[in-house]
């Protein structure tokens, strides 16, 4: 496993990150163990959950599978860089007010319930979810400077924010002398590139690592029409994959980008993932495998070199906006 500094800051982590978000939803608790242990055997050390992962009235239940997996032992915590979430709504179907968003009450009460169900005392990157637009900066920042200095949290991160929420959030730490944000995760892979025109840049400028969710777009990129010609690509049949395969020019660039991958002798979901590891600013992609295999198979991605000839390919296949404002004016 390579390794590489998360943004500006000293933490060190491995080139793919562990997204845990099918961990009881779709795979049950001793699969999701095992998929952590292979994960740490092969040197993952990011671990990314979120507090409403579990979806539904079982919201939390992928933070307790992770806790009861740190329970068993052997280093796992201490070699884990623990990362969650906190934004969305805990409560039930008629919530309460403050169960969510990114007031100091709900930061403070969300922070508390995950530690607990993680069975741990510090959370190693707290990330906001998403951008609260009606909180101001100097309430968030207060609170969370609170849950560092008390060491439950190391370092905080982003998630899904636009490329002025992260100037606006990262200014307002500075004027508190504040570390502010270090990572962002956004949405962004081959075919949707639009985090390149303002978020990367704003992220390269202030020092954030840049963490790609659905590197592969919801199995898009994984090899859809041939796994559909072959009886399979289940994923494919909702989501983004199936929206994107109803537009025949689409289509056919992704039967373009299959029969590239087919000419190279590369896997085309290991091509996706390699691809981002190419990137300026991206520390490394969230995968969230279902299966063990499925994550060894996301392994092979950090072994494979794209020669300039195929990144060349790549780019007319998938050209992207371009950075801002040239994706919009001149």
């Amino acid at each position: 496993m390579e390794y590489t500094q998360l943004g500006r800051t000293g933490l060190k982590v491995g080139r793919l990150v562990l997204g845990t978000m099918n961990f009881g939803p779709v795979t049950d608790e001793p699969d999701s163990h095992a998929i952590m242990d292979a994960a740490l055997d092969a040197g993952v050390n990011l671990f990314d959950t979120a507090n409403v992962y579990g979806w539904g009235e079982n919201k939390g239940r992928t933070e307790e599978i992770l806790g009861s997996w740190f329970a068993q032992g052997g280093g796992r915590r201490d070699k884990v860089v623990l990362a969650t979430k906190v934004y969305g709504s805990m409560g039930g179907e008629t919530p309460w007010p403050n169960e969510d968003k990114l007031s100091a009450l709900n930061i403070r009460r969300a922070a508390e319930a995950s530690l607990k169900r993680l069975g741990t005392d510090h959370i190693d990157l707290y990330q906001f979810h998403h951008i609260d637009r009606a909180t101001p900066w100097d309430e968030i920042w207060q609170a969370m400077d609170v849950l560092v200095q008390q060491g439950k949290v190391l370092y905080v991160g982003s998630s899904n924010f636009p490329g002025w929420g992260i100037a606006r959030a990262n200014e307002a730490a500075a004027r508190r002398g504040s570390l502010g944000l270090v990572s962002e995760q956004c949405l962004y892979n081959l075919a949707e590139r639009r985090a390149e025109m303002e978020v990367i840049p704003a992220a390269e400028a202030y020092g954030l690592g840049v963490i790609p969710w659905s590197p592969l777009q919801g199995g898009l990129l994984g090899g859809v029409l041939r796994k559909q010609r072959e009886g399979g690509a289940s994923r494919s049949a909702s989501g983004r994959a199936a929206e994107t395969l109803k537009d025949p020019a689409e289509r056919d660039r992704i039967q373009r980008y299959e029969d590239l991958c087919e000419k190279h002798g590369a896997d085309p979901g290991d091509v996706g993932l390699a691809w981002l590891l190419t990137r300026p600013g991206v520390t490394g992609p969230i995968v969230g495998p279902r299966t063990a295999a499925q994550l060894e198979s996301a392994l092979r991605a950090l072994d494979l070199e794209l020669s300039a000839e195929f990144l060349a390919a790549l780019e007319e296949i998938f050209p992207g906006t371009g950075p801002s404002p040239e994706a919009f004016a001149w």
